[in-house]
């Protein structure tokens, strides 16, 4: 056995005080399985630019009470070192998963160690609880125990700072150096003796109470709900997880009927009736669609375990349809912006954001209302820092944004996405297309009569583990050194790589800087026809994502259109197997 790896597990074995996560090490060093202690002990959990995800278990690439530990003491040293001591309060949360609420207090424990006021949720919160809470608490940071709609042998943290948004440069980085800096043992306050000393605080109904007026108050036509609400019926998944109190309260509240499906109404880390809590796969809503069907309902919304995500599906000819997360958001903005306008609500300067890897369609359609449109890097938290310039400089009114992976926020209440205000605008957007007639699938295509036909596809692949990595790296180096010619048969004009902020034009074989975004491991190529395809290795899962954004002209012939793309998608598709199956 690797004499690297034992010491590393003996190590550990020091270090964690959970049993648990003990007794897993010293069973596979009994067992001498070498394989198991490698995988967790090649390397340290990375404690990335967003915090930590991984599999949950011992060892030090785990997630496991001595990880959490580490991590928390990083972020309560850097809160010492930047932030003023009667400002140094932070905000808990957390989700269904397994351990989240141990994690949760071994992390409220740290800080108090640490001198750093906490409250902790008394219970499971959705993410955009904890967002609204650092913001309504004037706390300087956050923590969000969560590993979003990834299996269930996952757990994750996600740290934010006082703005309410997931950190960014500095705090980031500099939260990423306290935290390598951590070794050895770290203290945790006795919990019982932090709560005696004020340390620790129990959060729940009140903020609960206040988080839902506001998002009551994100309607932007309140009297539909008071019109057509009880004669709508909506069915709703929580898939195990945070949604389902916030979620059945608020629609209660407007007068709203929704039926919960009961097999996934009770929170469950073991998400048993899913093989993936991922509002974006149909297996995820094949209960509340066939609920809906019984029930002869009019929508159907699903939820990821911390609640941040929205998924849809609708009726449509004698089936139900899902409605994509490009196409989710597309609607929104276009109900959003125009009754907003149409109602003198817009601000000045309304402002849309999305990512670069989520449909142009969304931006023409917002500009089209007299929006501005922006453009930022994947992930969430640059829209919240856009919202953040928005107020520093007092040009921009944040109105909306979102991203292709079923997340949206309306409003700045919050400052990550938030599925449970999205789920009461989706509602009012489907009670607004009842009222005048339409479905929602009529909706979309009077946007594509108008805006051209847009449709996406995504590729993803796992490559777990070390050499799990090495394919992923290998294979971003070679598209970057060696760009192609054409994807799909379709000639490449530009390749633009982020980790440089450069675009490089086949044309003349010139590379030029002119990206004004933080640095990131992605490289978009822009085809001869404007499709974009996209590159980017998960910064949270080891599995790498392709994405490509195609447009049709024929948006009034739905059925040719679709055809075209069909095959763009085919060509494209074939190209992106090929590039992987040279690497694998």
């Amino acid at each position: 056995m690797n004499n690297d790896i034992m010491e590393k597990a003996k190590i550990y074995l020091e270090l964690e005080e959970n049993s648990a996560f003990r007794d897993e090490v010293k069973q596979l060093l009994e067992a001498k399985d070498v394989e198991n202690l490698n995988d967790r002990f090649w390397r340290d959990l990375d404690f990335g630019t967003g915090g930590l995800r991984g599999v949950i278990g011992g060892g030090f690439n785990r997630i496991n009470t001595y990880t959490i530990r580490k991590a928390t003491k990083g972020l309560a040293n850097y809160i010492v070192y930047r932030v003023p001591e009667k400002e140094r309060k932070a905000v808990i949360s957390f989700d269904s998963r397994r351990y989240s609420d141990l994690f949760a207090l071994e992390a409220a424990r740290v800080l108090a160690a640490s001198g750093i006021q906490t409250w902790l949720f008394n219970s499971l919160r959705p993410t955009p609880m904890l967002s609204y809470a650092v913001r309504q608490l004037g706390a300087c940071a956050g923590i969000m125990v969560t590993a979003s709609h990834n299996p269930a042998k996952y757990n994750g943290y996600k740290v934010y700072w006082s703005d309410g948004a997931q950190v960014v440069p500095p705090h980031d980085k500099g939260i990423i150096a306290e935290v390598n800096k951590v070794s050895g043992r770290v203290e945790a306050m006795d919990a019982a003796q932090a709560k005696a000393q004020g340390l620790i605080q129990s959060c729940g109904s009140d903020m609960d109470r206040a988080y839902g007026q506001m998002v009551i108050g994100q309607s932007i036509n309140p009297a539909l709900f008071q019109e057509k609400a009880s004669a709508f019926k909506i069915v709703y998944t929580p898939l195990h997880g945070a949604g389902t109190v916030p979620v059945e309260t608020i629609f209660e509240e407007l007068g709203m009927k929704v039926i919960t499906v009961p097999q996934q109404r009770e929170p469950d880390g073991d998400f048993p009736t899913v093989e993936y809590p991922n509002p974006e796969i149909a297996p995820a809503l094949a209960l509340a669609i066939e609920l809906a069907k019984k029930e002869k309902a009019n929508l159907v919304m699903a939820t990821d375990p911390d609640a941040d995500r929205l998924g849809i599906a609708v009726p449509e000819g004698s089936g139900w349809s899902l409605i994509s997360g490009n196409r989710l958001g597309a609607l929104l903005a276009d109900y959003i912006f125009r009754i907003s306008r149409e109602q003198g609500q817009l601000p000045t300067n309304p402002a849309f954001i999305n990512t670069i890897v989520t449909s142009e369609i969304q931006n023409r359609i917002a500009e089209y209302h007299g929006a501005t449109s922006f453009r930022v890097l994947t992930g969430f938290k640059y829209i919240g820092e856009k919202i953040r310039q928005f107020e520093a400089d007092n040009r921009y009114s944040y109105v909306f944004g979102c991203e292709e992976s079923y997340g949206y926020l309306a409003g700045t209440s919050v400052r990550d996405k938030d599925a449970v205000s999205t789920a009461v605008l989706s509602a009012e957007m489907a009670l607004w297309n009842n009222q005048r007639g339409k479905s929602i699938p009529a909706h979309l295509e009077e946007l594509w009569d108008r805006f051209g036909y847009y449709d996406e596809l995504l590729i993803s692949r796992d490559f777990e583990g070390q050499q799990g990595q090495k394919i992923m790296n290998g294979m971003m180096e070679s598209l970057r050194s060696n760009p192609p010619g054409e994807i799909g048969s379709i000639r490449v004009e530009t390749m633009r790589d982020f980790s440089t902020g450069t675009s490089w034009n086949a044309e003349n074989n010139k590379t030029e800087k002119n990206i004004d975004l933080p640095s990131s491991n992605v490289l978009q190529f822009v085809l001869s026809d404007g499709s974009l395809i996209t590159a980017r290795p998960s910064g949270t899962e080891p599995k790498i994502k392709f994405y490509a954004s195609c447009r049709s002209d024929k948006g009034n012939d739905i059925p040719a259109a679709r055809r075209e793309l069909q095959q763009k998608f085919a060509a494209i598709e074939s190209w992106i197997n090929t590039l992987i199956g040279s690497q694998a």
